[in-house]
């Protein structure tokens, strides 16, 4: 583990649930020889109370900007300071208005304010307060004044049915960024500088797809027998739905075309339900054009010829078992990764398979005109379907990369960086290619 030599923090608390997530973090620096010194809003007060913060410190907590002691003997200025960096977690929208608004109405704003130090901003808040504009122009706006911000995380939120992006980062990401803003041991001082706003994985540009389309699909497709009965299969739609947040995220306006899943629309996303796959592609070629393409959704390759309009009756013995006349339903990928007009740069496909994964894979990559194939073994054993994690590999015409298992949340943010990042790459190919 290692330790920062004779550094200080100073941390600012907002008012927010993911504050219990700043004990740990304290503690953690705290193991880390870090000096931390706590400022905590009046909100913060509702979550976690001074007394436990200040048994992690051993030091004084501080609150309030008129208060006589704390400003004789160390004073608002002298905590600004005072120290290697100000870290602000959770930051709620609120505090984050405050922030770019150079507001200085309390304690905490008063110091973020009177500081020339650097500044690490930690987000947490419900998905739609992030993506509203006032808190991207709030974001934006600290960014501009050289604020490092980090995440927020995709996932779950504390209010039930609540997800997409909002959540505080975990706090080992915290302390790599503080690693990298005020330096570890030598061997941390030792290394390479970093461009100011690279403090991880979760700080990437939250705009390389801003005035890019991206469209999706997620979910199973439900192919009636009759009014009551209908082919599907086990898709959850999780790990679209999460590639579609990644994919807001980064500044794109996205398009989730949806099967039919018990998931809440995620926060700034256009969301297009449908239950079959006709009416998955109907949507699908309805919101073209667009850059990128992602087709995660588990489309079911048959359906019944002819539906009955009432319900089937179970009959007596053999000769009362229906026939079913299956035929095959549209292929969405293939259809869209062929269009010679309004064909989207970046075509990603998915390959959910339970035998011989990558050689089924290339062929679908060959065969769909796909760019990208994402293959994943979808056998009851590994918990894929239906479950929160996923182990993938990503073919294209270059290769093959294998991912090590993680979250699905953090297979759609890798998946959309990687894609932005090539986006270029494929809209000059594209170009050429007319």
């Amino acid at each position: 583990m290692k330790t920062f030599v004779a550094k200080r923090v100073v941390l600012i608390m907002g008012g927010g649930i993911a504050a219990y997530k700043c004990l740990d973090l304290i503690r953690r620096l705290r193991e880390r020889e870090v000096q931390v010194r706590v400022v905590m809003t009046a909100a913060a007060h509702h979550f976690v109370t001074p007394l436990s913060v200040g048994a992690l410190t051993n030091e004084r907590v501080f609150t309030n900007l008129f208060d006589l002691d704390d400003e004789r003997e160390i004073g608002h200025v002298r905590l600004a300071r005072d120290c290697d960096l100000i870290v602000v977690a959770p930051a709620t929208a609120d505090l984050l208005a405050r922030m770019a608004g150079g507001h200085a109405n309390d304690l905490a704003t008063s110091v973020l304010l009177a500081t020339d130090k650097p500044i690490l901003v930690v987000p947490a808040m419900n998905p739609h307060m992030w993506m509203n504009k006032a808190t991207q122009r709030n974001v934006a706006q600290l960014k501009a004044d050289g604020v490092h911000i980090l995440g927020p995380a995709i996932g779950e939120m504390a209010e039930r049915g609540e997800a997409g992006v909002g959540r505080l980062v975990e706090v080992p990401e915290i302390l790599m960024a503080v690693e990298r803003l005020i330096g570890g041991d030598q061997t941390a001082n030792a290394a390479a500088p970093r461009p100011p706003h690279d403090v991880s994985m979760a700080s990437q540009r939250q705009d390389v797809l801003t005035g890019r389309h991206v469209l999706i699909t997620a979910g199973p497709t439900h192919e009636p027998i009759d009014p009551v009965r209908y082919i599907a299969n086990r898709s959850s739609g999780k790990q679209g739905y999460a590639i579609a947040v990644a994919a807001a995220r980064l500044g794109a306006r996205v398009t989730l075309v949806s099967g039919p899943v018990s998931l809440p629309d995620p926060a700034g996303v256009d969301v297009v339900r449908v239950v079959t796959a006709a009416e998955m592609l109907e949507a699908a070629q309805a919101a073209l054009p667009a850059d990128i393409a992602v087709f995660a959704a588990a489309v079911a390759d048959w359906r019944v010829a002819k539906p009955k309009s009432e319900k089937i009756k179970k009959g007596r013995g053999e000769a009362g078992v229906p026939k079913l006349a299956l035929t095959e339903n549209p292929d969405i990928l293939k259809t869209i990764a062929h269009l010679k007009s309004r064909r989207p740069a970046l075509v990603i496909g998915f390959a959910a398979e339970t035998q011989t994964l990558v050689a089924h894979a290339r062929r679908k990559l060959k065969r769909k005109g796909a760019d990208w194939i994402v293959a994943n073994d979808v056998s009851p054993g590994t918990g894929i379907m239906g479950g929160d994690r996923n182990t993938v590999h990503l073919l294209s015409a270059a290769g093959i990369e294998s991912w090590p298992d993680m979250s699905k949340d953090k297979v759609a943010e890798r998946l959309m960086a990687r894609a932005a990042a090539d986006l270029s790459h494929y809209l000059t190919a594209r170009t050429a290619a007319e």
